[in-house]
């Protein structure tokens, strides 16, 4: 599994080899089709490719840069994220991205490869805009009197569902998006809307077959992959989510080791030392340390009079050692967490509109247990 490599997250982070001024890009998509450096990928025609203008850098990393752009012809402004293609690395993004459509992901609307002058070449992802990522959003609810984050409660529920959903849909084709974190996630905060966004650290998994364990922001990485399992399921993704909406109740990161080790060290203050049989569910290779027997303060206690009964709860399920004991995504959706949210009778901020949260697309219960099947079609009847 050679897809990882070191990425900063799409908001911010030192620039990398595909590092490129506004200026250059607009060249690049407004010569789209005159010949030379240009080769279409996408479905569309390469006329509708050269009506695009580069505005602004809105992110950068080092697995490039990300564009806010506009479509000349639709007066639609897009997201453009040009990646430099490594041969030396396996790029999967463009690859998942043109199989999933969901109103919770981030849309692919076309794509197209550019060359450099000194031959490199780019992959130019056209995708739909959002205005700020999950991380931005939270800074707005910053009380002033305390200078600490508070987001609502509710907005912790519309942003979570949703996140859950996202992941219910790809989880059911075996994608596991491996790099969950409050930048990854984008949201608009007038109507309400959260998807998920960069796929760049995604794979679809295979039974059996190994991937890397160096993957998943720290913060948010799964105490499997912090014990070098390489044999992990989808359920990483859920432990990330679950530090997701905790970071959202508490206004700062759960768990912030400052390296691999250290993340283990916080995981353990809150929740204990994970016991042999716990360990052994994680990666049953791992045999290179005994840790302190600590008890941990619990997640309860730590969150006592943060936050719901309901959402102590949730989190509990979300963030289980064991991948096999943790919650799935489609399963937490059923929580009921979300019950004002899904029965549309939930206190949003003024400005914020409540958006269809169970606008199911054709299929997309199907795969799921038949009492979450049951449970989530009986939400949309509830609207």
């Amino acid at each position: 599994d050679k897809a990882h490599r070191s990425r900063n997250n799409s908001f911010g982070g030192a620039g990398g080899h595909g590092d490129t001024t506004t200026s250059q890009l607009r060249n690049d998509v407004m010569t789209a089709g005159l010949g030379g450096s240009m080769r279409q990928g996408g479905d569309k025609t390469l006329d509708q490719v050269s009506t695009f203008a580069a505005d602004k850098v809105i992110g950068k990393g080092s697995f490039g840069v990300v564009y806010q752009a506009r479509n000349l012809d639709l007066k639609e402004v897009v997201a453009i994220k040009k990646v430099y293609q490594d041969r030396r690395f396996k790029n999967r993004e463009l690859q998942i991205m043109r199989h999933i459509k969901h109103p919770n992901i981030v849309e692919l609307k076309n794509y197209y490869f550019s060359t450099s002058s000194n031959k490199d070449v780019y992959l130019n992802m056209i995708l739909e805009y959002v205005p700020d990522s999950l991380f931005k959003a939270t800074q707005s609810y910053v009380d002033k009197s305390t200078d600490k984050i508070n987001v609502p409660i509710s907005v912790v529920k519309l942003y979570t569902f949703q996140l859950l959903r996202s992941l219910a849909y790809i989880h059911t084709r075996n994608i596991c998006h491996r790099d969950i974190k409050p930048q990854n996630v984008l949201v608009n905060a007038v109507n309400g809307e959260c998807k998920l966004c960069d796929f760049g650290s995604a794979k679809q998994l295979v039974k059996g077959e190994e991937n890397i364990a160096y993957i998943c922001s720290r913060y948010y990485r799964a105490p499997e992959l912090v014990f070098g399992a390489t044999t992990y399921t989808t359920a990483i993704d859920v432990w990330s989510v679950g530090c997701v909406m905790a970071e959202m109740i508490i206004g700062r990161p759960l768990f912030a080791g400052e390296t691999g080790v250290d993340q283990l060290v916080e995981i353990i203050k809150i929740l204990g030392t994970p016991t042999k049989q716990q360990i052994n569910l994680m990666n049953p290779n791992y045999k290179e340390m005994k840790f302190p027997q600590v008890k941990g303060s619990s997640l309860p206690k730590y969150l006592k009079n943060k936050t719901t009964p309901e959402a102590i709860d949730l989190l509990e399920k979300m963030l289980q050692y064991s991948p096999k004991d943790r919650i799935t995504a489609a399963e937490a959706m059923c929580h009921p967490f979300f019950d004002d949210l899904v029965q549309r009778v939930i206190d949003l901020p003024l400005s914020m509109a409540l958006p269809d949260v169970c606008n199911w697309l054709p299929g997309e219960l199907d795969s799921f247990p038949k009492d979450v099947k049951d449970r989530l079609a009986g939400y949309k009847m509830r609207i």
